[in-house]
């Protein structure tokens, strides 16, 4: 393995810190954007339990807070809930908006790994092709060793690069999907939420 690093000459430095970086990432928001932490399957319905049931209090709002992404967004919405419902909805923007840039962490770094790779890879290639007409002019045609080191820098940057590209390529794209899914999962619940208050108050006038 070190043979095929010290072959690919210079630039396979920045590519393997490319390849580890990447893998930090992925293996992070895999993680990070788990279901039961960042969507709880049971936690709306004892949000609706708890409204319905009037029982909520500073208490209750600071543990949903701590809870999960999405506790943190139903949260607000608790928090504001004797607001009218456009202040409430701003304000369950606003909030939706620094728990998607939270899910979104990493993502963009991840993302130009996986542009910048290949080019690095490129840029090896033309690195090895340099070397390789040194040779040329060095030596000459007549010994076929001299331009080995040359076409190996060249053939092993490339295929680093396009082996850090792909897997970062598609593991961004994969989790720009997760990320937007999850945004409307929680789009849904802020809704319900605004509803569900709405009703609320509705009863308590009648009451």
């Amino acid at each position: 393995m070190w043979e095929i690093v010290r072959a690919g000459g210079p630039l396979m430095w920045p590519i393997i810190l490319c390849s580890i970086t990447a893998a930090a990432i992925i293996l992070e928001r895999l993680w990070t954007l788990q279901d039961k932490r960042v969507l709880p399957a049971d936690l709306p319905k004892r949000v609706w339990q708890l409204i319905e049931s009037d029982q909520v209090d500073g208490k209750v709002i600071t543990a949903l807070e701590q809870n999960s992404p999405l506790g943190r967004l139903l949260a607000t919405g608790l928090a504001n809930r004797h607001r009218p419902r456009e202040i409430l909805m701003e304000r369950l923007e606003d909030t939706g908006r620094h728990v998607v840039y939270e899910l979104e962490r990493f993502l963009n770094t991840l993302g130009t790994i996986a542009g910048v790779s290949p080019l690095l890879g490129l840029l090896g290639t033309v690195t090895g092709i340099i070397r390789a007409f040194n040779a040329i002019e060095a030596g000459g045609m007549g010994d076929p060793r001299a331009l080995s080191g040359g076409i190996a820098e060249a053939l092993i940057a490339t295929a680093a690069g396009l082996c850090v590209a792909i897997p970062a390529l598609i593991s961004y794209r994969y989790l720009r999907g997760r990320v937007e899914g999850i945004v409307m999962e929680m789009e849904k619940h802020a809704i319900r939420m605004a509803d569900a208050l709405e009703a609320a108050q509705l009863r308590g006038q009648a009451s």
